[in-house]
């Protein structure tokens, strides 16, 4: 049946097409048209997108009317009806053939090919070709299709305008005014057989009745409307025989009844249809009129918006029962529920059923994320749970969130058919997707459902479910697919080392919005609450005031205690009572003193001048760190990374500690990472007792990384230190114990804790009257008395002294240290420092002091001379927290001390620093090192946008001028800025002097701390340092031309700029480390040029700082911006892409023998370059010019698919040179003449000939008898003479252009050249006589071998039992064979050793048959082999065969002579007893070789400790192929081999290893590994594995394995040079540069430059010499007295460098200031050197040095 339909929807594998009356039907994806199905198959066939197969969605817009035909009618699973259709046009159409085709009529086509001139039309009309010409398209195109081209499966409605050859051509129009105005006429020819639905007619009209009207038309054709399809407009007024336009709507095919629609939206083919808006859909209307009951049908509706609306009858009621007609009435009214629009009867559907208005939702439309539906169990799943929500809706519940915890069998708590009540996650109608929760927590919550980032608001708690719990944190989701990040420190108040283990995937969390970006959908969540009261049902925390204010970082108040936590302290601000958080740490630089405060504090305490650290997300944190405070305070900070300088000192905290390094934060939110090696100056082995999280540091920048935002510090104290070692040491001491002053005052207010003020009345150096309590047995004591009651006061056995104390006792002993923290008291008996002498000290004298006692952070001594007691420092910086035991203080140590107070204050001791101030290397501070304008400083300003200022030049740089606009105001001018029209390669600002008077416009502001420009209306503007300028169009312009207009945005800043624009750009400087020219375009705008982007000379490129000075303008070609969007990526040589003929440099990443480079292009590209594109002249070492690193000029010859074909040719990198062109490019057969003489290289050697590439594309054939003029008798010559990669001069014979044939000759006469097979090879000439002879013989013995070998095969084959007599045949041949030459013919010497050849062939092929069934022989790798041993051990042994002779003799003597003489039996005797002799002295021989079990058995008990002769008797069953007994042998070693021979047992474990891996698994090889391992030295058996591996090619089981040998060997220096070896023998050369890296890491200094040797020889003989080069270089010039590595750098370059450089490097060494002894070895080896390799002159140069060398030494010595 034919219809004519609308789209309703476009899925991707189907249209969903509305019907009329309100039916629905679909139109599968493969049903659109054969073109489009044959790309889809394509698409599948190939696995790839395809650019001309557009989705459904792009092609059928919904609203599209189509002309479909019914294909099949089905039932789906509910039992709802399924209409199938097709749009193929072969179906609609079927009923056409090319002589029904006319001129005007109306037909349905889908685009089938895109062509030049136009496009293929496939209408479905079998024979017949559509064609539409593209000008016909043009105002469809522009109208309909947005200017779009047409599509493959468009749909069309096309007007036939002109049918030629019988309706085989046809053209058509798809105008939209000639398609809108086409009618059907009776001239078209039309039948009922192929009438098409969408054909507009002119009808009469025949009957009118209430459910519509009967049409005529055509002549001869009836019709029916039915009232849904009446004009409402002209509803009542029809009558008989009036005209109408009509449009039919669907034809039967067997009844031929035809419909058709009056409504004038079909009347215009081509026109789409309106839709009802969706939010109508599903609404409840309460009260519907009815217009018209129709009791086949249905009612006619009219809602409450005044449109019409249709109810079908099983729509009208519940049931059928319950169905009265009476009840719809005409202006009855009815409650229903829009359920649906049906497009092609422009209606709305309605539905009177009870269940359907009470129904929640009717589609995926209506249900929202978050929404609670409940549902029954359709089915359990592996992957989940699904759901049946509605009939027509269902859900998916996964696995994982079935409940709160993850259910391993779901099928015990839910069943099929059972209800669920769930929440829903994600909702997609597009795709008709529901994802459920059952987690009851989340179902039952009753927090705001986050939906979205926009509703993520700071301060907001909801539920959420974590997806990913990792090392940094938990990712959280919520609904909607929203998800955020709690990082670790939000994770719990308390420090949660491995969130891993606490949390896991699916857990329902409970969660505090912190901050949220939505334009990022960025989201940062906490897990702690704070303990504020929750109103769950808004979900936001109450605070105890509303907060009006936000803190800002470095703000300082004052605050009260609130409650003390195990991490820290809540307090309250007090001048807004805004509650925020004092961690632990922060409460002080010392860590002892942040116990002692936390301690000593309580609630209530008011605590004075504590800065603000943070406020994010409600969470106001606080710290109290002097040095915090000071560096914020004196802008020693850092407030954005693009602040950060390599060299900043800065004082931060230790956030986390890892055990690769520190992340250290400052203030303002900024962290870096101090790797594990540049932590400390010492080594570190645990990075754990180096630092505690919290504690303050001093960092020093090193090195950042601007695209990812990261940045490396060091913490080594050798580099943050300050010059003055002595200031910086008594700085920590004093603010130590001024911090304990503030604790012992705090004690002294807590007046009901008696301990407390018992601590606080002491001081050290107080004297006490105390009672002896205790005396322990190591000779401790302990005392009490009132006054130190609660306390424990201990005198350690050194402080007893020689006094003998008993229990009871009076003493009188003297404070040295009162621990607040433990409560404990530290006194000393010694009468020195109960007496002290009196005696005056000078501030900074130096004194011995002996250490009493030693605290965390400070040790107590006393004066030798005085007695009196002092403080040091234990620890001299911040960053000083580790020593080893070598190191530390102890009691009794005399020290050297300089003091530093004389009085004792109220500390009770008098401060000193240890031994005299060490003077330490200046290190410049982050200011001085800045680049910017050190100078200006922010003063408040009047100026605004425009204004024209005067004032004087003060300062000129390369890139910007400094102006003083008046006394205190400083403004500055960028190059840019200076001039309208830049001349290239000039220097703008060189222009101004100081001094010189100048009028500039105000176009901007920059902030003087963020260097950051700041739009006009920034805030800050004012403060800020006036951006100038004095280009002559600003100051004429009226001042509109600003800095950043919409604020500091960089990728607004950006979008102006396009790839391929022309900009002007000043240099800024060449970053060296990330080989890149940095430069500005404007003040705000920075670029980056590329290293292969800024010339197309090599040598420019080799030092660009030299070619590119700071300041100069550069023309400059717009490539791209990067990652961050904050610069623009330029280029020098024009180059912005990398398109066909495009010149550009590269460096040489690989090089592949006899296939050419494989070159780095610009843009993170590689391209391709044969051996043929290498040069205009082909060599006969293409590629010995070429080494990895090395730049190249190349032109891209082809880009297609991301593989970029280039080429080094001279005339195509540089057309416009006239160099000849040796060796042209042959691109195609067609470049081949015949008669030319062509180069190339040998590809291969067949039996068909040798192969010779004549470019990458073609390859030439030479066959043998055109190579050389010889006979040669064996293709292997070929093969040795002529190898792959040979180069080769050939002439052309013929050319076949049909089948890509080419023929050569390499023959003398045809190329001129010699013959490739020199003569001196022996071989007869083809023409000579004797070579026809021996070629005729050749022939003869090779067909009678064939008829030997036939033969005998025959026999074989026939199972003949006498083999040997053939076998004897063969041996006499092969003895005339070795006659010598004096004794045969020339011819038969020939044939002989002809046949020789052929018999050695055949032995050959027979070892390796044999070598194929056998087992292979097992090879070891310590130094021997299987076979030792054996052939050495041979010797003559009796004949088997002879013994057997000697045996039938006898027997037959006893059989011919039964009875033996007296002198027979005693010669019989004799022989037999000489028969013994013989075996014995054969078994007793050392040198035997043995050929039993037992001969082994005999050998291996004489000399049970031998490995060789144990490694022979596995080989013997290793060659019989007995695996298990070779096994039990080596076991049998293992246990016999005594425990003292090591290396003997050690070779029986690699060959036991060898065995395993050769014919063993992975799994038996890791057992035998696993045991060697415990029973020899590890490192010999993890060396011998990974050279087992090696030999064995298993090269990613060696890699895995020298990885497991660094982790547990990382101190042996040969497995990082084995490591490296291995990588430079794989051609992996950047790996080996990274493990020199790691290995200088991992090993002691002292062995750093043996190390750096050892791979400089490794990259000489296996890498690259030129890095050698540079690492020997390098080292020399930190070590130049090393005279071991200057001895064998000259030994490398002997072997690998050129004459030049080995004497430039002698030049170098003799004139270094070494000692005589060695300066003799040095001449001397020159003197060698140059006897070896140079000339007298050079000589004499040698002796002349050496002589001077002795002169200026005996002169020095006179003086």
């Amino acid at each position: 049946m034919l219809l004519l339909g609308c789209v309703k929807e476009s899925n991707d594998f189907e249209l969903v097409v509305s019907l009329p009356n309100g039916l629905t039907g679909f139109v599968q994806v493969t049903h659109i048209c054969d073109a489009y199905s044959k790309m889809l198959n394509e698409q599948v066939a190939t696995g790839e997108l395809l650019e001309d197969l557009n989705s459904l969605s792009d092609l059928y817009p919904p609203g599209m009317l189509v002309r479909c035909t019914v294909t099949s009618m089905g039932k789906t699973m509910d039992g709802h009806q399924s209409v199938k259709l097709s749009i193929n046009p072969k179906d609609v159409n079927k009923a056409l053939n090319t002589t029904a085709l006319r001129s005007g009529m109306l037909l349905s086509g889908l685009v089938s090919s895109v062509e030049d001139h136009g496009y293929l039309i496939d209408i479905g009309v079998s024979g017949a070709k559509a064609f539409l010409p593209r000008q016909k398209s043009q105002s469809y195109i522009k109208s309909a299709n947005k200017g779009a081209e047409l599509k493959i499966g468009q749909y069309l409605n096309c007007l036939i305008e002109e049918v030629k050859n019988n309706g085989r051509i046809v053209r058509l129009s798809i105008t939209r005014s000639e398609v809108a105005a086409a009618i059907a006429t009776e001239e078209q020819n039309w039948a009922l057989s192929n009438l098409l639905p969408g054909l507009v007619v002119k009808a009469q009209v025949q009957k009118v009745t209430p459910n519509g009207i009967s049409l005529s038309f055509l002549s001869s054709f009836t019709g029916i409307v039915d009232f849904m399809h009446l004009d409402p407009k002209k509803a009542g007024s029809y009558s008989e025989s009036q005209t109408v336009k009509a449009c039919i709507l669907s034809v039967h095919p067997t009844s031929k009844a035809v419909r058709l629609t009056l409504r004038q939206v079909f009347l215009q083919p081509g026109t789409g249809l309106s839709q009802l808006a969706s939010s109508r859909i599903g609404m409840v209307v309460e009260e519907s009129v009815v217009k018209s009951f129709h009791a086949n049908t249905g009612v006619i509706f009219e809602l409450d918006d005044g449109t019409l609306a249709f109810a079908c009858l099983k729509h009208l009621s519940d049931t059928k029962k319950s169905f009265k007609p009476g009840a719809f009435k005409v202006g009855s009214k009815h409650r229903c529920r829009i359920i649906d629009y049906s497009h092609m009867d422009e209606l709305a559907l309605l539905s009177l059923k009870h269940r359907i208005i009470a129904a929640p939702f009717l589609r995926y439309q209506d249900i929202c994320p978050g929404r609670v539906v409940e549902g029954k169990v359709l089915a359990l799943k592996p992957f989940g749970m699904q759901v049946k929500v509605t009939d027509h809706i269902r859900g998916l519940v996964p696995h994982l969130h079935l409940a709160d915890v993850l259910l391993k069998q779901p099928e015990k708590k839910y069943s099929v058919g059972g209800e669920v009540k769930c929440r829903v996650l994600i909702s997609n109608p597009e795709e008709k997707k529901l994802i459920l929760t059952l987690k009851k927590t989340l179902v039952m919550s009753k927090f705001p459902v986050l939906t979205s980032y926009e509703a993520a608001k700071p301060g907001l708690i909801t539920h959420g479910f974590i997806v990913c719990a990792r090392e940094f944190g938990c990712i959280v989701k919520f609904y909607n697919d929203v998800k955020g990040l709690v990082p670790k420190n939000e994770l719990s108040s308390e420090p949660i080392p491995s969130p891993e283990k606490v949390f896991y995937k699916g857990q329902v969390v409970k969660v505090l919005v912190l901050k949220c970006e939505p334009e990022q959908e960025k989201l940062l969540l906490s897990f702690n609450l704070m303990s504020r009261p929750v109103s769950e049902a808004e979900g936001e925390q109450i605070p105890k005031k509303n907060r009006q204010v936000a803190y800002e970082t470095g703000q300082m108040v004052d605050v009260k205690v609130l409650k003390k936590k195990d991490n820290g302290l809540e307090v309250s601000i007090l001048s807004d009572n805004v509650s925020a958080h004092l961690p632990t740490m922060h409460l002080s630089d010392h860590v002892v003193n942040c116990k002692l405060l936390h301690h000593w504090l309580e609630e209530g305490d008011i605590l004075r001048r504590v800065m603000c650290l943070s406020d994010k997300g409600g969470h106001i944190t606080l710290c109290r760190k002097p040095a915090m405070i000071s560096a914020v305070q004196e802008e020693q900070v850092v407030r954005s990374f693009s602040e950060i300088q390599p060299g900043m000192q800065l004082a931060g905290y230790v956030r986390n500690i890892m055990s690769y390094g520190v992340f250290v934060e400052f203030p303002f939110g900024l962290a870096g990472l101090a790797p594990k090696a540049d932590m400390s100056d010492k080594f570190v082995t645990d990075t754990k007792d180096h630092f505690v999280v919290g504690q303050t540091v001093v960092a020093n920048v090193t090195s950042m990384d601007e695209e990812k935002q990261r940045i490396l510090l060091c913490l080594k104290l050798s580099e943050v230190s300050s010059e003055d070692h002595a200031a910086e040491s008594f700085s920590f001491l004093s603010q130590c114990f001024e911090e304990m002053k503030e604790v012992r005052d705090i004690m002294r207010r807590r007046n009901h804790s008696k301990v407390a003020q018992n601590l606080c009345g002491l001081m050290p150096g107080q004297k006490l009257e105390l009672v002896v309590q205790e005396v322990r047995c190591d000779g401790s004591a302990f005392f009490s008395r009132s006054c130190v009651a609660g306390l424990t006061v201990i005198a350690t056995r050194y402080h007893v002294g020689d006094k003998s104390l008993v229990a009871g006792q009076k003493a009188r002993v003297l404070v040295l240290h009162v621990d607040a923290l433990k409560s404990a008291v530290h006194v000393s008996l010694r009468e020195a420092l109960l007496n002290p002498k009196a005696k005056r000290l000078m501030e900074n004298s130096q004194h011995p002091a002996v250490v009493q006692h030693v605290a965390e952070e400070f040790a107590i001594a006393s004066l030798v001379e005085t007695g009196q007691l002092t403080a040091i420092p234990v620890a001299s910086h911040f960053n000083d927290t580790f020593r080893f035991d070598s190191e530390k203080l102890k009691v009794g140590q005399t020290v050297s001390v300089t003091l530093k107070t004389v009085l004792t204050g109220d500390h009770g001791v008098l401060l000193a620093v240890q031994g005299p101030a060490k003077k330490r290397a200046f290190i410049r501070s982050w200011k001085e090192s800045e680049t910017g304008e050190e100078g200006l400083t922010a003063v408040k300003h009047s100026l605004c946008l425009g204004d024209v200022v005067k004032g004087t030049v003060k300062s000129v740089r390369p890139t910007y001028v400094t102006v003083a606009i008046d006394d205190k105001l400083m403004g500055s001018i960028h190059t840019s800025q200076i001039l309208d029209e830049v001349p290239i390669g000039s220097f703008p600002t060189s222009r101004l002097k100081a001094g010189q008077k100048v009028t500039a416009r105000v176009i901007g502001g920059r902030d003087v701390k963020t260097y950051r420009y700041l739009p006009i209306t920034h805030p800050h503007f004012t403060q800020s340092i006036p951006e100038l300028s004095i280009r002559p169009s600003d100051l004429k312009g009226d001042g509109g031309t600003a800095l950043s207009p919409k604020g500091d945005n960089p990728s607004e800043r950006l979008r102006p700029y396009k790839a391929g624009q022309m900009v002007t750009c000043f240099v800024k400087k060449y970053n060296a480390i990330k080989m890149w020219l940095e430069v500005d375009i404007t003040p705000e705008v920075r670029g980056r040029v590329p290293q292969l982007l800024l010339s197309l000379n090599p040598k420019v490129l080799k030092h660009p700082e030299k070619s590119f000075k700071n300041g100069q303008a550069l023309s400059a070609t717009v490539t791209g911006t990067d990652a961050s969007e904050t610069n623009l990526f330029l280029s020098l040589t024009g180059v912005h892409s990398l398109a066909e003929g495009t010149v550009t440099l590269g460096t040489v990443m690989k090089v592949t023998p006899h296939v050419g480079l494989t070159v780095a292009l610009p843009f993170g590209k590689t391209g391709k370059a044969s051996i043929f594109h290498l040069s205009d002249s082909y060599a006969e070492q293409p590629l010995k010019n070429f080494s990895i690193g090395k730049l190249v000029r190349c032109c891209v010859l082809s880009n297609e698919d991301n593989k970029i074909e280039i080429s080094l040719r001279q005339s195509r990198t540089n057309p416009k040179s006239k160099n000849k062109v040796e060796d042209p490019e042959v691109q195609r057969i067609e470049d081949v003449r015949e008669g030319q003489l062509v180069r190339g290289y040998v590809r291969s050697v067949k039996q068909s000939g040798v192969f010779c590439g004549l470019s990458s594309s073609v390859v030439g054939r030479i066959q043998f008898h055109k190579v050389v003029p010889f006979f040669v008798p064996k293709q292997s010559m070929y093969e040795q003479y002529m190898p792959e990669g040979k180069f080769l001069t050939a002439k052309v014979l013929s050319v076949n252009n049909t089948e890509s044939h080419v023929e050569l000759s390499l023959l003398p006469e045809d190329t001129g050249k010699p013959s490739v097979l020199p003569k001196s090879v022996g071989l007869p000439r083809y023409d000579a006589d004797e070579g026809k002879e021996k070629r005729a013989e050749f022939k003869k013995v090779k067909a009678k071998r064939k008829r030997r070998v036939s033969e005998g095969e025959q026999s074989l084959s026939s199972g003949s039992p006498f083999p040997q007599p053939s076998l004897q045949e063969v041996k006499p041949r092969k003895k005339r064979a070795r006659l010598t030459d004096e004794d045969d013919s020339g011819i038969e010497v020939f044939c002989r050793e002809e046949e020789e050849e052929d018999e050695e062939e055949n032995k050959r092929n027979c070892k390796q048959e044999t070598k194929c069934a056998e087992v292979p022989r097992l090879q070891i790798s310590s130094g021997f082999t299987w076979d030792e041993g054996l052939n050495a051990l041979e010797v003559p042994i009796l004949n088997p065969k002879e013994e057997s002779s000697d045996s039938e003799e006898e027997d037959n003597a006893q059989s011919t002579r039964k009875k033996q003489t007296k002198k027979e039996k005693e010669q019989e005797k004799q022989r037999v007893e000489k028969e013994l002799s013989k075996v014995e002295a054969a078994l007793m021989d050392p040198n035997r070789q043995p050929q039993t079990a037992d001969d082994f058995d005999r050998l291996v008990l004489s000399n049970p400790s031998s490995s060789i002769l144990w490694l022979q008797y596995m080989a013997f069953h290793l060659q019989a192929a007995e695996m298990e007994k070779a096994r039990v042998v080596a076991e049998r070693a293992l246990k016999t081999i005594s425990f003292r021979e090591e290396q003997e047992k050690l070779n029986v474990w690699v060959a036991l290893l060898n065995l395993e891996n050769m014919y063993g698994t992975e799994e038996t090889l890791m057992k035998v590994f696993e045991r060697a391992v415990q029973y020899n030295e590890p490192l010999k058996v993890f060396q011998h594995l990974a050279d087992i591996y090696t030999s064995s090619e298993k090269y990613q089981q060696a890699d895995d394995l020298y990885n497991t040998m660094l982790k547990r060997f990382r101190q042996e220096k040969s497995v990082w040079l084995k490591y490296a070896t291995f990588l430079l023998k794989q051609g992996r050369v950047q790996a080996t540069h990274r493990l020199l890296e790691r290995a200088l890491k991992g090993l002691p200094d002292k062995e750093h430059v043996d190390v750096i040797s050892k791979f400089a020889q490794l990259e000489f003989h296996f890498g690259d010499p030129k890095h050698a080069k540079a690492i020997f270089e390098s080292t020399l010039s930190s070590y130049p007295k090393r005279t071991d590595i200057w001895s064998i750098y000259i030994d490398m370059m002997i072997k690998h460098g050129s004459q030049k450089e080995v004497r430039d490097i002698f030049e170098r060494v003799i004139h270094l200031s070494l000692a005589a002894k060695r300066m003799k070895f040095f001449f001397k080896r020159y003197l060698d050197y140059e006897k070896k390799y140079g000339t007298s002159e050079t000589i004499q140069a040698v002796k002349v040095a050496a002589l001077e060398y002795v002169e200026s030494k005996s002169s020095l010595a006179e003086s």
